[in-house]
């Protein structure tokens, strides 16, 4: 039986409903959520717990300087282990690539099965 090592992911988005909805998805895959309305505070949670995460969901357009893609990019170069998933309205380009994007609308299931990816990878057999 495997043993997770990291069962923390940040959810970034500056649209509280939609921050709120994704949070609740992941909690109740039993996974604990730290959540962002901007790039710049997750950043700041990546500098002070990145080591700790095992997926960061964030939006492409967010309010503030840096914008959710600047923050994949941060992500996937800091911190590699963390899985990424990009999400927009409108299809994206320059989405790092090993992160995923996911088009709005998606559905909860969706976020669910990257969740149980992300946790099977993050585990110790």
């Amino acid at each position: 039986m495997g043993h997770a090592l990291k069962r923390t992911v940040l959810v970034v988005e500056d649209d509280q409903l939609q921050r709120e909805l994704v949070s609740l998805i992941f909690e109740e895959s039993d996974l604990n959520v730290i959540q962002c309305r901007s790039a710049e505070a997750a950043a700041a949670v990546l500098e002070q717990s990145g080591g700790d995460l095992m997926l960061m969901f964030t939006d492409a357009n967010l309010h503030g300087e840096m914008s959710g893609i600047e923050l994949a990019w941060i992500a996937m170069e800091r911190f590699p282990h963390i899985d990424v998933i990009v999400t927009s309205e409108q299809a994206i380009e320059d989405v790092p690539d090993n992160a995923m994007f996911m088009q709005k609308p998606w559905l909860p299931l969706e976020i669910l099965r990257q969740a149980e990816i992300s946790r099977q990878r993050h585990t110790v057999h």
